[in-house]
């Protein structure tokens, strides 16, 4: 009997899955340290500082938090118990990095203002992680805007570098972002049900998603890369981290630190993206590529999220 070459492909491609599936290598990696929520009085952010490294420590996951200082003033000063948070991340044996001071978009700055801001992000983070015998290493991109020329992505790739950063990418881009204020809006308002609805929709949604980065992984390099997943420390994160997690185990993923996972050759890939959006690496990759095999298809927010998170778009 004779087998359609669509239909081989099909099982070739499903049996290469099934055993990538048992060591699926993934770091994951948390943005807008101490807290991004619409409420931010100390105690709502203690409360979900506690309940994500709850989830991280339970699961003995190798996590990395990406800090916004001034997130740690109030009223113009230092305030040690929003730079706690921070300590709490630490003594779970977890990584801090720079995502600058003030969230500011490269895109919306020049390169000298942009890099000022990247020194004055380090300041109290460098020391905390000094106190622990550790080095401040990795830094994160505002919105994963890298620059609107080649002039200036280069300027401040170098800059980077010469302080001893490694900038870290993600190419398990997502909207976490979208649900976590549609459940923060859905709180404020009273809406438990809203609440139950945009969070029972937040776990789905993610595996579509990182589905998709495996198959554009699979289109780009004829392989499953090490992923990297961005995600916030967020009131719906600090709900479903647990959840989330437990899907990534099941879809066969090792969980890695970040370090480790940049070790893929496909990290070395070029990217010479100067657009305006901030897209994951696998599409950069493929776009310096010119080659047009960016995957259509990519899944989106459900509609009901986006009326409740009041984002016009994603």
């Amino acid at each position: 009997m004779s087998i359609k070459p669509a239909v081989l492909l099909g099982l070739i491609a499903a049996l290469a899955g099934t055993i990538f599936c048992q060591h699926r290598p993934i770091a994951i990696t948390i943005d807008d340290l101490p807290v991004v929520s619409t409420r931010t009085d100390l105690a709502n952010r203690q409360k979900i500082t506690k309940k994500l490294l709850e989830h991280i420590t339970k699961a003995k996951v190798p996590v990395i938090g990406f800090v916004n200082e001034n997130k740690l003033y109030t009223d113009g000063k230092l305030d040690e118990k929003q730079v706690d948070l921070l300590r709490l991340w630490l003594a779970a044996g977890l990584e801090l990095g720079n995502h600058t001071y003030s969230h500011v978009s490269l895109h919306n700055v020049g390169a000298e203002e942009f890099e000022a801001d990247v020194i004055k992000g380090e300041t109290v983070t460098k020391a905390l992680l000094a106190q622990t015998g550790k080095k401040l290493r990795f830094f994160r991109y505002p919105y994963l805007m890298t620059g609107r020329t080649l002039e200036i992505k280069a300027e401040v790739a170098k800059f980077l570098a010469g302080r001893g950063y490694t900038i870290a990418p993600v190419t398990f881009d997502n909207a976490d972002y979208i649900f976590s204020r549609a459940y923060d809006n859905a709180f404020d308002k009273g809406d438990k049900a809203l609440m139950k609805r945009v969070g029972a929709a937040y776990v789905p949604y993610m595996e579509s998603k990182i589905d998709y980065w495996e198959r554009q992984s699979v289109r780009s390099f004829g392989r499953e890369i090490s992923e990297v997943m961005l995600t916030h420390a967020n009131f719906i994160n600090s709900d479903y981290l647990d959840d989330l997690i437990k899907m990534l185990h099941r879809r066969g993923y090792k969980f890695v630190d970040l370090e480790t996972a940049l070790e893929d050759e496909a990290y070395s890939s070029p990217d010479t993206y100067i657009g305006r959006a901030g897209i994951s690496g696998l599409h950069r990759w493929a776009l310096t590529e010119g080659k047009g095999n960016v995957l259509g298809g990519e899944p989106h927010v459900p509609e009901f999220v986006m009326k409740a998170s009041g984002f016009d778009s994603e």
